[in-house]
């Protein structure tokens, strides 16, 4: 018979000040970890790990996921068994004034050539 959990379940995330410029640029390179980060800067509001359209299965999300937190991009948290993911917005404009904004519009340019 299993224990039950008598902690919460927590996620470990980097310190901005300990993340370079190349790692966030190179969790970004990939298209479907822009479409996370899209997604997330369109919704406005936190998503769930299941909520996101893309075309991979749910563990190679995961992966995804996990480059983009471990490069500072994203934050994930628990509530209950569900994972919730944010974009550390206000941070990533301090460490990379203009980043965020910019990879946003060129992922909108992206999908729809004149939108940005």
């Amino acid at each position: 018979m299993a224990r039950p959990r008598t902690t919460p379940r927590t996620v470990d995330h980097p310190d901005l000040t300990q993340v370079d410029l190349q790692q966030v640029m190179e969790a970004l390179v990939d298209p479907v970890r822009r479409m996370v980060v899209s997604q997330l800067a369109g919704k406005g509001e936190d998503m769930s790990c299941g909520t996101f359209e893309v075309p991979v299965s749910t563990s190679t999300l995961t992966h995804h996921f996990n480059v983009l937190r471990e490069a500072g991009v994203i934050r994930q948290y628990y509530v209950g068994v569900t994972k919730f993911n944010t974009l550390r917005t206000g941070e990533l404009e301090e460490r990379f004034p203009g980043l965020l904004p910019a990879v946003v519009a060129a992922c909108a340019e992206e999908v729809d050539p004149g939108t940005a």
